[in-house]
């Protein structure tokens, strides 16, 4: 799948991580591969202790994989494991993402927008118990009985392939932020400027490669941007592990 391409012109070198780390690259990536080849090289400066990979499924995990690989070339023992979040949608046009939810955490909503859409937290309860119902059947379809792995006293690496409006990496950072990791990294290939800012509230550091002044969808940023299945998540997870 295609969305559209962003343009050479169109890309900021970023200084906007809050590691600190600058350069940047340019778009569109070929694919996920490609991109999360980059943001492991960009990862290894952290020198990251007992880097745990958590990757938000689909697209996020082809990420991961690349960026696990390439911290264990450094000589760490590194996990690579999925974290299942779900986009709670407004009920007339569930498209449109109103909060998110992620396994082990409450549901994270976006207030300013229910506002303007005169909706309340009460009014989504039965979205809320569907897509909770949705999470678990994923986290059963991607683990089995396998539980998460502890984050204590590690660097939690939370990869995705991009941030748009980022309600479910908020969901997501918030509920691993709640397990006690030692320390808590957002890593996406490339997201929307504004977006990008928000989560450096979120995590201890936020790497990103770039945020293209026109961004309108993560897959612009993609030469190929397939739709994923539970099968391909599972089988990058089954590589991880032989």
């Amino acid at each position: 799948m295609r969305t559209g391409r962003a343009t050479t012109e169109e890309v900021i070198l970023v200084p906007l991580i809050s590691s600190g780390l600058s350069g940047g690259v340019r778009l569109p990536f070929t694919d996920r591969t490609e991109a999360g080849r980059l943001l492991g090289e960009r990862l290894v400066p952290l020198r990251l202790t007992r880097p745990l990979v958590l990757a938000l499924p689909r697209g996020g995990v082809p990420v991961g994989f690349e960026v696990a690989g390439r911290l264990a070339a450094q000589g760490e023992k590194v996990e690579l494991e999925v974290l299942v979040t779900r986009k709670i949608g407004y009920p007339y046009q569930p498209e449109l993402g109103v909060g998110a939810i992620a396994e082990g955490g409450e549901p994270v909503f976006d207030h300013s927008l229910l506002k303007r859409l005169d909706l309340t937290t009460a009014d989504l309860a039965d979205t809320v118990l569907r897509e909770r119902a949705e999470l678990r059947r994923r986290v059963e379809a991607y683990r089995g009985r396998r539980s998460l792995p502890s984050v204590d006293d590690r660097a939690v690496v939370l990869v995705d392939d991009g941030l748009a409006t980022g309600g479910t990496a908020r969901a997501a950072l918030r509920a691993v932020r709640a397990m006690g990791p030692g320390r808590l990294v957002l890593a996406v290939p490339v997201g929307a400027a504004r977006t990008v800012r928000a989560m450096e509230d979120e995590a201890d550091e936020v790497v990103v490669l770039a945020t293209p002044r026109s961004f309108q969808a993560v897959g612009q940023c993609y030469d190929h941007f397939e739709q994923l299945t539970d099968e391909d998540v599972m089988s990058w997870l089954e590589r991880m592990r032989s």
